[in-house]
């Protein structure tokens, strides 16, 4: 497997991992979302750390915002983030190369 296609998986093991730890807090009523209190940073900082740059540094503070704030759990923000970064930007990027 090329070393691309390594990442990829990596990246989206990852990024299902983060989201279904984010999402634990739901299964403890009222203590879950306390627990969001100490998730919150460290899934911001996992995100700056799977997507490195500037983008990166912008979905980990949506992140921690989505983590923060009661009942936004739900929101599978990293997959979300998978999902840019190797689908919708990839094909956007190949359609560039087509027109020119």
């Amino acid at each position: 497997m090329p070393v691309e296609k390594n990442k990829k998986i990596r990246n989206l093991l990852l990024s299902l991992f983060f989201d279904a730890v984010g999402m634990l807090s739901f299964t403890l009523p009222f203590l879950g979302e306390f627990s969001d209190i100490i998730w919150a940073p460290l899934s911001a900082w996992g995100m700056t750390r799977i997507y490195k740059g500037r983008i990166g540094e912008i979905a980990g503070v949506v992140t921690f915002i989505e983590e923060i704030l009661p009942g936004f759990d739900l929101l599978p923000t990293f997959t979300i983030m998978w999902c840019y970064t190797y689908v919708f930007k990839r094909s956007h990027k190949t359609k560039m190369i087509e027109i020119e």
